[in-house]
């Protein structure tokens, strides 16, 4: 069998940056909910939810921390469930109903969870806010705030590199403790 052989001059002209033609970047349709809006769009197919969230549609709320799934920064909601929106494919996301921090509270009114951050105290310099919000609405929810205990619990996956988890938790816990539906 005769080998293969290419002069190592051609090789490298064949390969040269200049011979090389990109592709056009891969469009997907995709119709989703966002705080209650229906959107149709065309996204690139590579794009994360948060990045088309942040980058294309100016829903900068969703904060990017680690983009490795580790922070909890980017915590949205996907038909009703907390996820970190750094980790899913927006394209994976058809007819989906995303809520970010924006379309938290209904009116102009603040959400009973944003009203009891603030009366708390449950942030310091605010970065991990919306993500620790989104992930304490999902936490009563779903009921896993029945104690201190279970709350941290559920909250672990979100970080804050100030410490105010103490704060945290309270705000949760008079959530919780006063029934509002969430």
């Amino acid at each position: 069998m005769a080998a293969f052989y290419l002069a190592p001059t051609t090789f490298v002209k064949a390969f040269a940056i200049e011979n090389v033609v990109p592709t056009p970047i891969p469009k997907e349709k995709l119709a989703i909910t966002l705080n209650g809006k229906l959107l149709n769009l065309e996204v690139d197919a590579r794009i994360t939810i948060l990045n088309l969230l942040r980058e294309e549609l100016n829903f900068t709320g969703t904060k990017k921390g680690c983009e490795m799934g580790q922070c909890g920064a980017c915590t949205i909601h996907i038909n009703g469930k907390r996820t970190k929106s750094c980790l899913q494919l927006a394209v994976a996301n058809q007819n989906n109903t995303i809520t970010t921090i924006e379309g938290l509270a209904a009116t102009e009114q603040l959400h009973p969870m944003q009203a009891a951050f603030l009366k708390h105290d449950a942030f310091q310099c605010g970065y991990c806010t919306s993500g620790q919000i989104m992930s304490a609405v999902a936490c009563v929810r779903e009921g896993q705030a029945k104690t201190r205990d279970a709350i941290r619990s559920y909250m672990d996956t979100n970080i804050c590199r100030c410490g105010a988890y103490q704060n945290i938790v309270d705000a949760i816990e008079e959530v919780a403790k006063t029934g509002a539906k969430i």
